[in-house]
């Protein structure tokens, strides 16, 4: 997606350690209508899957994923990083280290939302080492529902998520691939 490369070159900006920051328009201010045509991308990859939900975790997966289930036509789970008083005791629960908070974090979905039933289209901002996603994966296979595929804004190749989570053999698609980042320069696929 050439739009999203050259929104990365102009705004993106790498912090090190792997972290790339798009809070100007991904990760804490979101552009919508941008982020209506990354939702699009992505369902139109995954479009004739017979896909029924997407699920992502909170937060920054939230944006991507709802423009995708909004263009598939279907809902979007989030996995909750707390546990509300509404969420049941046998709730699906994973674990994953936060790449950018330093600290593991748990994600919890309820069995109301995510089931047997379910044929799931895994969407995230990001795919690095590939822990959430693998967290994620972790709580549609609990619920029993059949994961579909894997739908990324930006891929890390460098961080080898993709191996990481060839396990699950489904296919996987990134709207943009970044082989490197050194200093100021982002290298694409």
């Amino acid at each position: 997606m050439e739009a999203l490369k050259q929104r990365i070159l102009r705004e993106g900006k790498n912090l090190g350690n792997g972290i790339l920051k798009v809070d100007s328009f991904l990760n804490h201010q979101v552009d919508a209508p941008f982020m209506l045509a990354v939702g699009g991308a992505l369902a139109a990859h995954f479009g004739g899957m017979g896909i029924n939900k997407v699920l992502t975790a909170e937060i920054s997966g939230i944006a991507p994923a709802l423009t995708t289930a909004l263009a598939l036509g279907v809902p979007v789970v989030y996995a909750r990083k707390t546990r509300p008083v509404t969420m049941p005791a046998n709730a699906y629960v994973a674990t994953a280290p936060s790449h950018t908070k330093g600290e593991m974090v748990h994600l919890m979905v309820s069995p109301e939302f995510l089931g047997p039933q379910d044929r799931v289209l895994i969407v995230d901002d990001f795919l690095a080492r590939g822990q959430t996603i693998h967290a994620l994966a972790q709580l549609a296979l609990q619920a029993g529902a059949e994961i579909k595929g894997i739908g990324v804004v930006i891929e890390k190749a460098f961080e080898h998520g993709r191996a990481a989570l060839a396990y699950l053999r489904v296919p996987i698609y990134a709207l943009v691939v970044i082989t490197a980042m050194h200093d100021d320069d982002i290298e694409f696929a």
